[in-house]
């Protein structure tokens, strides 16, 4: 291969890499580019997340075997195994046999619609000592790349490399962002509402003993009822503070987060509430949720279950979520005593709340609840490319 068209593929490369809207859209690029100047069909990323555990991110023309299986293309494989034990170095052939995640389709048939991998190649993603992931490429005809096609392959891998490190780090300067103005606003209420309450209840404390004193008990009964939601209130501006101040996830799963949320609604009650926690995948290709939405879906159980630790006579409750292809979904639903949904009493922010956290997601939240019949919360939110960068910008 001429050093003029290796030149034109990595400017190809680069320029389908900056025209991409997020990091979807340009492993999907990097995957129809490289597929292109090598002549395979074929090609998948995995990335290592947050916990050193291998994801799919990105995927073109896999054969059926893989593509309607997609528990075989999750987890380990020879190739991502040796790669995090730093044994694999640069671009290689390997043959098929030796990925355990191919094996399993060797010597299928080679009709159209069954036909298997013989050609594989690999080029892991890392910047400096940071391990990033996996560049599969591969074809249903057997070849052996050229050393000029492996050296133009490791090149690619590098620019794929650095899109996803500056992924990243936009992401991590989003999130510090974010996390600024959540202490901002933290000393904002801490500073102004909350000091208020806490003078307003000790004035209220002081009409209350004068009112005992005085045997006025009408004015006693009003005072008190006063008292109590400002003492309410006061204790919802501390927990505003403490949210706001708290990571949400803090280095837990999605998961890890909402079994925690159930453990803390159940201790509300002394324990006589029962709150169970399932977390499915149905046919999500192993994908990941991104960090934006596993912090809406945090905060938006974090608000309804804590309507529910409010209830009288509620014994248990339910969250639900299950990660689709496109969409993740959560509902939270509860036995307790209902309500109706159109006539909520005015100054209730917890589901003015949930809707707007939902409507940033790009997603949608449904209440359905009867007086008697319990409460269920339903969000969904959509998965699409563009749904992702916007989130990846508010987070």
């Amino acid at each position: 291969m001429s050093s003029s068209p290796e030149l034109t593929t990595l400017t190809a490369l680069a320029q389908a890499l900056s025209k991409a809207t997020g990091l979807g859209d340009s492993l999907d690029a990097a995957l129809a580019t490289v597929a292109e100047m090598l002549g395979l069909e074929t090609g998948w990323v995995f990335l290592i997340d947050e916990t050193g555990e291998p994801r799919l991110a990105a995927a073109r023309a896999l054969p059926p075997a893989l593509r309607e299986s997609p528990e075989t293309m999750r987890g380990d494989c020879y190739c991502l195994s040796t790669f995090r034990a730093g044994d694999l170095r640069g671009a290689a052939n390997v043959n098929v046999v030796r990925c355990s995640r191919l094996g399993d389709i060797v010597g299928a048939s080679s009709t159209a619609d069954t036909a298997s991998l013989r050609c594989h190649a690999s080029v892991p993603l890392a910047v400096g000592e940071r391990r990033l992931g996996m560049l599969n490429v591969a074809s249903r005809d057997w070849r052996v790349l050229s050393d000029d096609e492996l050296n133009l392959l490791t090149t690619a891998g590098a620019l794929v490399s650095l899109t996803i490190e500056r992924a990243r780090l936009e992401a991590a300067g989003a999130l510090a962002v974010a996390a600024e103005e959540r202490n901002r606003l933290a000393r904002e209420i801490h500073d102004t509402l909350a000091q208020g309450l806490a003078a307003l209840t000790m004035q209220l404390e002081v009409a209350d003993t004068l009112a005992d004193a005085r045997g006025d008990e009408p004015m006693r009964e009003v005072v008190a009822r006063a008292l109590a939601l400002a003492r309410s209130t006061l204790d919802e501006a501390r927990h505003s503070v403490l949210g706001l101040r708290a990571a949400p996830l803090d280095g837990r799963t999605l998961a890890q987060a909402l079994e925690e949320l159930a453990a803390e609604a159940r201790g509300a009650l002394g324990g006589s509430l029962d709150v169970s926690v399932a977390y499915e995948e149905i046919d999500s290709d192993g994908g990941d949720v991104p960090a934006a939405v596993k912090v809406g879906l945090y905060r938006i159980a974090q608000q309804a279950l804590a309507n529910i630790a409010r209830h009288a006579g509620v014994d248990k409750a339910t969250v639900h979520v299950s990660l689709e292809r496109d969409s993740v979904r959560m509902r939270i639903e509860d036995d307790g005593m209902g309500f109706h949904p159109a006539s909520v009493p005015p100054g209730r922010f917890g589901l003015v709340g949930m809707n707007e956290r939902a409507r940033l997601l790009g997603g949608t939240l449904t209440v359905e609840s009867w007086p008697g019949g319990g409460t269920a919360v339903d969000l969904e939110v959509p998965l699409g490319r563009t749904v992702l960068t916007s989130m990846v910008n508010r987070a």
